[in-house]
């Protein structure tokens, strides 16, 4: 079947394009690299100044331009890289290409696709430069890349402090989010409030909101890529930090010099150590903590000019647990005595792998051959031990409670890059991926003196192949007119059922002027996964699900269209509206929940459906001491379910009218800079009771039992308050003998704002009022950053010895 798909690819390939073989052309290809650190540069602009033709390099680097067969001028551009020129003589087709830091300051380029963003084709690309990640201040000493992400138009966060993505009203579930090519189901550590990616390990964060391009598939909102550091072919890098919650230690160099190299980044809190002497002083028979850690490693081995291998790897875990012992006695005797102990505890965790061989098999294909693993396992359970001791007889009581769920895929695909002449840019592929689901099992167990009572109970395991195909071209019709169309195919095998489903995508740009343009795109996307959520915050508990025989999977619907103005070459305004519709979405029955009832998932959940609608405005500043933007979006979010809420529309949990995100950055001299955040939002939607009543429990048996009941006028029926809150940072650089020392300086929330994060009506009073609780006041945070220089260090070293 694959061969066949392949053939059918190729055929549709070169009916579209049609490759000239004119003795008067000729195709020039090589790889695109740093030339201090020998890394692949992804999104290098490469321009004959002679023929006026243009490409831009792959995710690896490689790039493939077609010209006259004549001598050629290419200038080479790269964001923070020096803009170079290089004569290439005639009869020369293979040309590898380096790149050097600039040797000035960086102009701060807050979103920059290397492209620039009039001449991008898809709308709702950007790129996010971990430069200002650094800049801007950070919760709690934790520099993250998503929580600048939140920052963005049309990208909300799920609550205070917390590091989930809601894009143009999708869920956190419909978000693909890519590590080195391989998805994250859980990407939140500390309960949602940070993320689990290591800014220092990255290389790259593009996210995509809109005109998905064809070679994207599986999910409906958004698409967050992230690619990690190959590793220094040159020399040795060693850096790390220390902050209030967490440390973080990389480590990157050569294996053998210009042939492999590796990357090996490491993190972890010490919360737990923190937090441990606090309860012993306080109870000595309570104790426990809260812990997590990751890892990302990375090898990357050169074998030839047409052929580089990677391996990469993430492994994540987070872990809180509470212990509690006691010791009773009835009497003076101790003819009658009792210990208690119990355990409570939560975990989840990640592990994810890739292998990768890169091939250029001719001046212009390029084939990349990739095989993953990813395992997302949660866990919550406790276990209760009683010693009983009456007149000499000792008995022993354990009861354990445990409830899991699991999803592990497997995958592998092959990704072509195919580049005839200047005015197309093809992609095309095709894989599968072998899902195994646990979405939830529950156990319980008691054992009285070594006799074991057990039951298992919950839904049973699912296994699914998901296969995709995918073909799309980047065309360049003139000079004015861009268009990237393509198709992604994608069949779902589950049980007995199978899903087929085609959707084609389209993004036009239509550069009206020098220094603006016009994007219109629409793309059809397909979802077969759901995540059950009571919370809606992306906490463990949520459970990943399949689509099934009884429950489809999610389709969408998305056009947008937008408009880019370039000014005076510092300011970008980027103004987007859009529509999006999305059929089978799903949500808990009323009163159900993940954990209560032996039911199968699918009896706990309604099927509906759901509407997303606004517009997005950015401007920013791009050069300069003084840079950074402002976003704000105007948004509706909807659902509507048959059997909740009477049938009506009611608006999303995430529903947030107003959302003003200001972010702003300041390099004072090459010691000092300085960063401020302002965010500005409305409330979101939540359920609140509009009336009491008291019910009767079990009349007949107990008839003075009763129980009170919550009367709802329908789903989130009222909105939280005004969320608002300031943010200042600052951070000091200094140059020491052995390299480089960051003191980072944050103060969150600077006016002590007390946001809601959990509504609830106070009854204990005679007149019942509605109470917030409030997570964080103003929280002052400092974290140190060292980057060790070892050619310095040898120096000293030398000059000493001197």
């Amino acid at each position: 079947m694959i061969k066949v798909v392949q053939l059918l690819l190729f055929s549709v390939l070169f009916l579209v394009v049609k490759v000239s073989s004119a003795q008067s052309q000729r195709t020039i290809s090589g790889f695109v690299t740093n030339a201090s650190s020998g890394e692949a540069l992804y999104g290098a602009k490469i321009y004959d100044t002679i023929s006026k033709n243009g490409t831009v390099s792959n995710e690896y680097g490689f790039y493939s331009l077609t010209i006259p067969n004549q001598q050629a001028v290419f200038r080479i551009t790269h964001l923070g890289l020096d803009r170079s020129y290089v004569t290439v003589p005639v009869n020369t087709n293979e040309l590898d290409l380096f790149m050097n830091k600039s040797v000035q300051e960086l102009d701060a380029i807050v979103v920059s696709g290397k492209k620039s963003s009039i001449e991008e084709t898809n709308a709702g690309t950007f790129e996010l430069s971990l430069e200002k990640v650094e800049k801007l201040p950070v919760f709690m000493g934790e520099k993250d890349v998503i929580k600048t992400l939140q920052l963005f138009p049309g990208v909300s966060s799920g609550g205070e402090g917390t590091s989930g993505l809601y894009v143009r009203g999708g869920g956190p579930d419909q978000n693909l989010v890519l590590l080195d090519g391989v998805p994250i189901y859980n990407a939140n550590h500390l309960f949602g409030f940070f993320s689990v990616f290591n800014s220092d390990a990255l290389s790259k964060v593009t996210m995509i909101k809109g005109g998905f391009p064809a070679r994207y598939g599986g999910r409906t909102s958004s698409v967050l890529n992230m690619k990690m550091k190959e590793g220094n072919l040159k020399k040795y890098n060693t850096e790390g930090s220390i902050g209030l919650i967490a440390s973080r230690l990389l480590v990157e160099g050569p294996i053998k010099k210009d042939k492999s190299a590796f990357m090996i980044s490491a993190r972890r809190t010490y919360i737990d150590a923190l937090t441990r002497p606090i309860m012993a002083i306080t109870d000595s028979n309570n104790s426990g903590g809260y812990f997590f850690y990751d890892l990302n490693t990375k090898v990357h081995y050169k074998l030839n000019n047409k052929h580089h291998v990677y391996v990469s790897g993430y492994f994540g875990k987070d872990k809180a647990t509470f212990k509690n012992s006691g010791y009773y006695e009835t009497d003076d005797t101790g003819a009658y005595s009792q210990q208690n102990n119990s355990e409570e505890f939560l975990k989840w965790g990640n592990a994810i792998g890739a292998a990768r061989w890169n091939w250029r098999i001719g001046p212009r294909l390029f084939v990349n051959t990739t095989l993953t693993f990813s395992n997302y396992h949660f866990e919550v359970g406790s276990i209760s031990t009683s010693n009983i001791k009456n007149n000499g007889v000792e008995t022993s009581l354990i009861d354990t409670y445990q409830y899991q769920s699991k999803i592990t895929d497997w995958s592998g695909k092959m990704d072509y890059t195919f580049i005839p002449s200047a005015n197309h840019y093809i992609k095309f592929g095709y894989g599968d991926t072998y899902h195994k689901f646990t979405p939830g099992v529950f156990s319980a167990s008691e054992q009285i003196n070594q006799n074991e009572e057990s039951v298992d109970f919950g839904s049973s395991l699912q296994f699914a192949h998901e296969l995709f195909a995918y073909a799309e071209n980047d065309h360049k019709l003139n000079n004015r007119i861009k268009i990237n169309y393509g198709l992604h195919y994608s069949s779902f095998l589950v049980g007995q059922t199978s899903y087929n489903v085609i959707q084609p995508r389209l993004s036009t740009n239509i550069i009206a002027t020098d220094a603006s343009s016009v994007k219109i795109s629409y793309a059809r996307t397909v979802q077969f996964l759901h995540l059950l959520s009571n919370t809606g915050i992306g906490l463990p508990t949520d459970l990943w699900v399949p689509a099934t025989e009884k429950i489809e999977p999610i389709l969408a619907h998305q056009v947008s269209l937008g408009y880019n103005y370039l000014f005076n070459n510092r300011y970008n305004l980027v103004i987007e509206g859009y529509y999006k519709k999305m059929n089978n979405q799903i949500q808990y029955k009323e009163g159900a929940s993940f954990i209560g009832t032996i039911q199968d998932w699918q009896n706990k959940v309604e099927v509906g459906k759901g509407w997303s609608y606004g517009g997005e405005l950015l401007l920013e500043k791009k050069k300069g001491d003084f840079t950074g933007w402002v976003g704000y979006t105007l948004s509706w979010t909807n659902r509507q379910f048959d059997n909740l809420n009477n049938g009506e529309i009611f608006p999303y949990t995430y529903d947030r009218r107003h959302d003003l995100s200001i972010a702003l950055t300041y390099e004072l001299n090459k010691k000092w800079d300085f960063g401020v955040v302002f965010v500005l939002t409305s409330g979101r939607a939540v359920s609140l009771s509009t009336q009491t009543y008291t019910v009767a429990n079990n009349p007949i048996s107990y008839p003075l039992n009763f129980d009170e009941a919550s009367y709802f006028s329908s789903i989130n029926n009222y909105r939280m308050p005004l969320y608002h809150r300031l943010d200042l940072g600052a951070n000091y650089h200094k140059q020491k003998k052995w390299g480089e020392s960051t003191w980072s300086f944050s103060i969150y929330n600077v006016y002590s704002r007390q946001n809601a994060f959990y509504l609830f009506i106070d009854k204990t009073q005679n007149d019942p009022r509605l109470m917030q609780i409030a997570l964080f006041p103003i929280i002052p945070s400092v974290s140190w950053k060292f980057n060790l220089n070892y050619e310095q260090i040898k120096k000293n070293r030398d000059a000493k010895k001197r």
